[in-house]
């Protein structure tokens, strides 16, 4: 019998990864794609084989909760955080087709795309008044695809995925819309780190604009109006990755929170959408600010990760002095 101060077992640990978690593999990923962006080749493939690792380990919990407590995983599948794993699975798939690993890109869509309408309707359906950050995911995950359909469609040279994000990419700023008059204004003040999904659902968007520009499937007419919402949804990303920032400032959180992942992922996805969008809208002035976006985002990414060790240490809520309290302290919080 395991005594109240014997460090859980890694399964242990692996079973209480809320979907939340997922953000982790958001953020890491799309550091690995921005930094691939930057030529920073070593550094990128290291974040992308953590990404992978920490996508199976979460793939595994997903599959173990679905088998061994069916209960759980409908009550975590109906939140929006559930989404990001969808989100996940698109960056993923994003950075494995641009290392050249196209199968495995295809695999991976295949399997986002299977989940995600179940998982979008079972979120929407459970939208109330006043909701966290966490509900941009709906339009985070639909984008996600979008920028995983574009990219594949340029390698493979499939016109019919360049379509498809297309009609995704739309169909995500339309959720967003939705999303936003969800969103409590008051989680600037008080939020733990999701907030900031708020910007980052924009900027990937504006990245999902950019990728479909690149396809070359569509007339002048088109990829104009992509080229223009590429870079207006941008400013918007920028606009609010500003205000965030400021809300920071003036209500500071700096305790380790499992939702300051989805801190670190909009800012990596908004230097990646900068990048992006410079070469789409053929605006080379902003790769200067995309690499400055990029350098703070792996900032605040090892900060993050700093946190998130610290919490699995021998005074952190996983290790030996831990409560059952700080345990489920990293489910998601998200309003049923």
């Amino acid at each position: 019998m395991r005594g109240p101060n014997a460090t859980p077992r890694p399964g242990l640990i692996r079973s209480q990864l809320p979907p939340a978690a997922g953000a982790a593999v958001l953020a890491t990923g799309i550091l690995s794609v921005g930094l691939h962006l930057t030529g920073h080749a070593v550094l990128s493939g290291i974040l992308l084989a953590l990404a992978s690792a920490l996508w199976l380990a979460l793939a595994a919990a997903f599959a173990s909760h679905l088998v061994r407590d069916p209960a759980r995983w409908e009550s975590e599948a109906d939140t929006p955080p559930a989404l990001a794993a969808v989100a996940a699975t698109t960056v993923l798939g994003t950075r494995f087709s641009l290392f050249g690993w196209q199968t495995l890109a295809e695999a991976l869509l295949a399997l986002a795309v299977l989940v995600w309408p179940v998982l979008l309707v079972e979120a929407v359906r459970h939208w109330e008044p006043r909701m966290p950050g966490g509900v941009f995911l709906c339009c985070v995950a639909t984008e996600g695809l979008a920028v995983q359909a574009a990219t594949l469609a340029s390698a493979v040279g499939a016109s019919w995925l360049g379509h498809t994000g297309m009609v995704l990419f739309w169909g995500g700023l339309v959720l967003y819309v939705l999303a936003l008059l969800h969103f409590d204004r008051r989680q600037l003040a008080t939020g733990a780190g999701d907030q900031w999904i708020a910007g980052g659902a924009l900027a990937i968007s504006a990245l999902a604009a950019s990728e479909l520009v690149t396809t070359g499937l569509w007339n002048d007419d088109d990829t104009g109006a992509l080229r223009s919402a590429s870079v207006l949804v941008l400013t918007l990303a920028i606009a609010w990755y500003v205000v965030l920032v400021v809300a920071e400032a003036w209500w500071p959180r700096p305790r380790y929170d499992i939702r300051r992942w989805s801190t670190a992922f909009p800012m990596g996805m908004t230097a990646a959408a900068a990048l992006s969008v410079g070469t789409a809208a053929d605006a080379p002035w902003l790769r200067g600010p995309g690499q400055v976006l990029l350098w703070i985002a792996v900032a605040v990414w090892l900060a993050v990760l700093v946190g998130a060790l610290r919490s699995l240490g021998p005074l952190g809520p996983h290790g030996p002095l831990g409560s059952l309290r700080s345990l489920r302290s990293l489910r998601s919080r998200a309003p049923r």
